[in-house]
């Protein structure tokens, strides 16, 4: 886990509200779910995933219930779906903190942050285009360039029993050939085999039978809707047979958007489906619902490597510095400026006229606003230029705000 401290925070909260301006747009609105979940929330989702057994932070409660810090959103916002009975189709996006107990490595902690938006109630292919080029313009808005689009269609649930059906048989055949990790998984999850990061199941999996031979005409023309769409928008497209959702709640899309800036093994930027059956397996009415994650520590990777979406540099107009007197007027005169609207910072503890104007210099501020005696006496303030060669010159007091809205 790490600190997030200035000038780098400010970065992630123009990341975050640009994420929120983006999708408000589409209808969607803030949803915040606790940190905190019941452990069967994600036991009954992901039994047998890595998550379930071996990352996540689990402990008993003061009563003796069993909960989990989340280690993904869709769950708990599945949850609230249930249990709160909204209208829909239901649109929501979040900013979440998720927790795995898992190798920590370059753009992925063990407390690492989410943008992701869910929509529930709709059935209707065209969604699932609409949220992946909503996401696609996203991060084309924050600069970015070197990436690309993987989708595949993981079918209804009568394509998805065919399909494991012939997987299963042809991994037994090659079970030799598989990791150990993957082998285990043949007999109950086979298409988690197809999602492996292994070298040597991938080789293994040369030949496999892909979804595409066991996809029914329904599932077959969802797909075809939902690539119409995308090439509608413009937005490339790849197809990539293995790319899986082993889940059974999964159904019809998934996609991962993939930077080609950064390394392979951190290359996934956002990601997502279609989960129509999360809802009933949650113990909800069957629903329809399509969402996505993208993580902030792996975006900002990206913008980095592409040399775009860079820190902001801060945001103080003007630094006020006094000469004498008790600093009563410095204290007044910046919360003035503070309820006009102004970026302003001050010096504190008494110290010298060198060292404020050394502050304010180190501050940022475009300006510096001068009170001394000779200002008091005549009720102005001396406005000197800090970033130009624009002549120091004093306005009255009554006339500050205005004159600084020209100048700024």
């Amino acid at each position: 886990m790490r600190d997030l401290l200035p000038p780098e925070s400010a970065r992630w909260t123009r990341l975050v509200a640009a994420f929120g301006e983006h999708f408000e747009r589409l209808g969607y609105g803030l949803v915040q779910t606790p940190v905190l979940e019941e452990l069967a929330v994600f036991q009954r989702l992901g039994e047998g995933t890595d998550v379930v057994t071996k990352e996540m932070y689990a402990f008993e409660d003061r009563d003796g219930t069993t909960i989990a810090l989340r280690p993904e959103s869709t769950a708990g916002v599945a949850r609230a779906f249930i249990q709160q009975h909204p209208l829909v189709p239901w649109k929501v996006w979040y900013f979440s903190q998720h927790f795995r107990h898992e190798r920590p490595q370059k753009g992925r902690y063990r407390q690492h942050h989410q943008l992701g938006a869910e929509c529930f109630g709709v059935a209707d292919p065209d969604l699932d285009a609409e949220v992946m080029v909503a996401l696609w313009d996203f991060y084309r808005s924050l600069g970015l360039e070197r990436m690309r689009l993987e989708v595949n269609s993981i079918g209804d649930p009568a394509s998805r029993r065919a399909f494991a059906d012939h997987l299963r048989e042809f991994l037994r055949r090659h079970a030799s050939d598989l990791h150990p990790d993957d082998a285990e998984k043949v007999e109950r999850h086979p298409l988690r085999v197809l999602d492996s990061k292994h070298v040597q199941t991938r080789t293994a999996l040369e030949g496999a039978p892909t979804l595409a031979d066991a996809m029914t005409t329904e599932a077959a023309a969802h797909f075809e809707r939902t690539l119409d769409g995308l090439r509608a928008a413009d937005v490339p497209y790849q197809v990539n047979d293995r790319l899986v959702r082993g889940l059974d709640y999964y159904t019809h899309t998934v996609f991962e958007i993939v930077s080609d800036a950064i390394d392979a093994a951190q290359s996934t930027i956002g990601g997502g489906g279609r989960y129509d059956g999360l809802v009933e397996a949650l113990g909800g009415d069957p629903t329809p619902a399509f969402g996505f994650g993208s993580g902030v520590e792996r975006v900002l990777l990206a913008c980095d490597a592409e040399g775009v979406f860079g820190a902001a540099e801060p945001e103080v107009d003007v630094a006020v510095v006094g000469f004498g007197g008790d600093q009563s007027d410095v204290r007044d005169l910046l919360r003035e400026l503070h309820r006009e609207g102004f970026g302003a910072v001050r010096a504190y503890d008494g110290r010298s006229p060198k060292a404020q104007m050394k502050a304010a210099d180190r501050s940022g501020a475009r300006l510096a606003l001068l009170l001394g005696d000779d200002e008091r006496a005549s009720g102005t303030v001396t406005i000197r230029d800090l970033r130009g060669d624009s002549p120091q010159r004093q306005v009255p007091r009554a006339e500050l705000s205005a004159e600084l809205r020209k100048i700024l």
